[in-house]
């Protein structure tokens, strides 16, 4: 396992230099001093001891960081300095998406985004994502462009094609609140126009099932008790998207803050365009894993609810430190 961490830090490595290759060396220097002037705004967004102070790093940082993508070619430049944000490539390396959060207190986070498209000049094409959570009273009810994105700070993207035609399923965490945290599952499509486009009828599981957002669907997702951590990823082993299925800690399954995991995992499977959900995506990954890296169920073997493993998850969950990035998965 350790020469495989050494063999993908050179690979990483490797394909860094290979990008910045790509890049005229005019425009690399330039876009090198711009990183580090806006790295100390990247870390105040976060840090900052008020809100205020991180507001205002949120604004400069924008802007510091739209001037650096200006520069030719700076599609090929992977700003690795600046640790407080998401940047992914798309597999298929037609666009990269950045995204971050800011955050005015406990109860009041915003996600802040924008997709670079890879253009054959070297020009910048940018698609600006604006957060249009608070104002809108059902986030999974439509098909969405950017200027109404439900923001998420993306921590992968997944190429799947249905009929010529390919789809991008960004996996997501938005803090949410005090109270509870979400986990996003958005496909990502692009019209005819090149404009992006968000969401759409690519769901299909179970109605009954109030942890779950009510059909339709255009966009999934898993709201659960703050700093519960909920996994939710891509397993390319077996070509799912696989999370904890998820149990109040009260009777009330519709109160998301009390929701936590349950003690085994279901998941989505790609066919014929659509995310199929499935009970059992780890049928046969369990058996290839570890035991204990599996949290205990929360039920006795006869379906009742064991209050005592309840209780125990409870601490255990106030116990965890917050999450700062979209890396918890």
């Amino acid at each position: 396992m350790h020469m495989k961490k050494i063999i993908l830090f050179f690979l990483c490595c490797y394909i860094s230099n290979v990008q910045a290759q790509n890049i005229p060396s005019a425009s690399l220097n330039e876009i090198k001093k711009l990183e580090r002037n806006i790295q100390p705004l990247g870390d105040s967004m976060v840090f900052a001891d008020n809100w205020l102070g991180r507001f205002k790093a949120d604004s400069a940082f924008t802007r510091g960081l739209v001037q650096a993508l200006k520069q030719p070619y700076s599609f090929y430049y992977n700003f690795d300095s600046l640790k407080t944000i998401s940047k992914l490539f798309a597999p298929d390396s037609s666009f990269k998406i950045f995204t971050w959060q800011v955050s005015k207190d406990l109860s009041y986070y915003r996600q802040k985004g924008a997709i670079q498209m890879n253009t054959p000049d070297g020009s910048l094409k940018l698609f600006p994502l604006f957060d249009y959570s608070e104002f809108t009273k059902n986030p999974v009810d439509s098909v969405r462009d950017a200027g109404h994105w439900i923001g998420a700070m993306y921590y992968k993207i997944i190429l799947k094609t249905f009929n010529n035609k390919k789809y991008y399923t960004l996996l997501g965490l938005d803090e949410n609140n005090a109270r509870s945290n979400k986990k996003w599952i958005e496909v990502l499509t692009f019209t005819d126009k090149g404009d992006p486009q968000f969401g759409g009828r690519f769901f299909n599981y179970p109605s009954n099932d109030p942890t779950k957002p009510p059909q339709p669907a255009f966009r999934f997702c898993l709201e659960f008790k703050k700093d519960a951590g909920v996994r939710m990823n891509y397993d390319p082993k077996y070509d799912e998207i696989i999370f904890d299925h998820l149990i109040s800690e009260s009777t009330d399954e519709t109160a998301k803050h009390t929701l936590v995991q349950y003690g085994d995992y279901e998941g989505f499977k790609w066919i014929n365009g659509i995310w199929v959900w499935t009970k059992t995506p780890f049928a046969t990954t369990v058996a290839d894993e570890k035991p204990n890296s599996f949290p205990s169920l929360i039920l006795d073997d006869k379906g009742n609810r064991s209050e005592k493993k309840l209780e125990e998850a409870s601490k255990k969950n106030q116990q965890k430190q917050p999450v700062k990035n979209g890396n918890n998965n």
